[in-house]
């Protein structure tokens, strides 16, 4: 039970990665069709709410609880509401780091995360970091490194510190998102939880850009067909579904494995832009994913019993539970 349940939990946030990864291409689109980056977040979380929430209710429908987040004990409340405020400050980070500097340079900034994760984790005791894993750890940084770096050359480089400094805070965010979701708010349904972060995360984002930019801002996508079916498409396979499955990954095998595998996102959203925006997949690049799905398969042979708890394990064998 243990190896299928860390085997399938794996499969889910590498299916999250694969999902997420998407959003470069189409983030480059969503510029394109006349988005700002906070706009832009502001309707991909619309429509990934959208999503979410219809499955919660649909969920709860066939006999799942409701958990109002203000009758849960003071702890959890504040799990889920550094979750969500973290979920916010990764978005803003993430998208304000790509109008400042080159994208290849704010994903280096932002993919640190993972082993700030391990080091989280470590220094609570919750996960050791044995052979295995720190092997994995580093052959995952490593490929990601070539992976991204690649996107480097032969171009022009836009580094400033204020962006590099942006993607930081984003992958702190995501470092606090993950630390906190595993056991923070248990008794909240995972996709009441995500309902409830990216709704957080729409509703701040839709305020930011009404007060910078007004409601023209904000109306892009209901005056662009283009626009809006990319903000669809983006709310829905790139943040809608991955959310729901990585939240998931996490309760079930781990901040520190979690992290490990989302370095498969810029494989998948570098190995799409080559497809899609017609960028050269280099020798190098090529060489950098290997590596991140050779750590993938590393990271299956950590034996650690501190790797899926009982309740994490009956709910993925369950499907998306807690």
């Amino acid at each position: 039970m243990r190896d299928r349940t860390l085997l399938l939990g794996s499969l889910t946030v590498i299916a999250a990665a694969a999902g997420f990864g998407l959003l470069g291409p189409l983030a480059r689109f969503a510029y394109d069709a006349g988005f700002e980056p906070i706009s832009f977040v502001a309707w991909r979380a619309a429509f990934a709410t959208v999503v979410v929430v219809a499955f919660a209710a649909w969920r709860i429908r066939r006999g799942r609880a409701f958990v109002a987040p203000w009758r849960l004990a003071g702890s959890e409340r504040a799990a889920l509401l550094v979750a969500t405020v973290s979920a916010f400050l990764l978005n803003v980070g993430m998208f304000s780091a790509f109008d400042r500097v080159s994208v290849a340079v704010a994903l280096l900034a932002f993919y640190t995360y993972p082993a700030m994760v391990a080091a989280v984790e470590i220094a609570l005791g919750r996960e050791p970091l044995d052979g295995v894993r720190a092997t994995a750890l580093g052959l995952s940084l490593g490929g990601m490194v070539l992976v991204v770096a690649g996107g480097l050359t032969g171009g022009e480089v836009r580094v400033e510190p204020i962006g590099v400094m942006l993607a930081l805070m984003a992958a702190v965010s995501q470092t606090a998102f993950i630390t906190v979701s595993r056991h923070g708010y248990e008794s909240v349904p995972t996709e009441q939880a995500m309902a409830w972060v990216i709704g957080g995360t729409m509703a701040a984002c839709a305020l930011l850009t009404l007060v910078g930019g007004g409601v023209a801002a904000l109306a892009v996508p209901l005056l662009d067909p283009t626009a809006l079916a990319i903000a669809i498409v983006a709310g829905t396979i790139a943040a809608g579904v991955p959310s729901l499955l990585f939240l998931t990954g996490i309760r079930a095998i781990g901040g520190t494995r979690a992290g490990v595998l989302m370095l498969f996102e810029p494989v998948v959203g570098v190995a799409l832009a080559s497809v899609l925006l017609g960028e050269t997949l280099s020798p190098i690049q090529a060489l950098g994913a290997v590596a991140v799905l050779v750590a993938a398969v590393v990271l299956q042979r950590s034996s650690s019993p501190l790797d899926v708890p009982g309740r994490n394990a009956a709910a993925l064998a369950g499907g998306i539970e807690r």
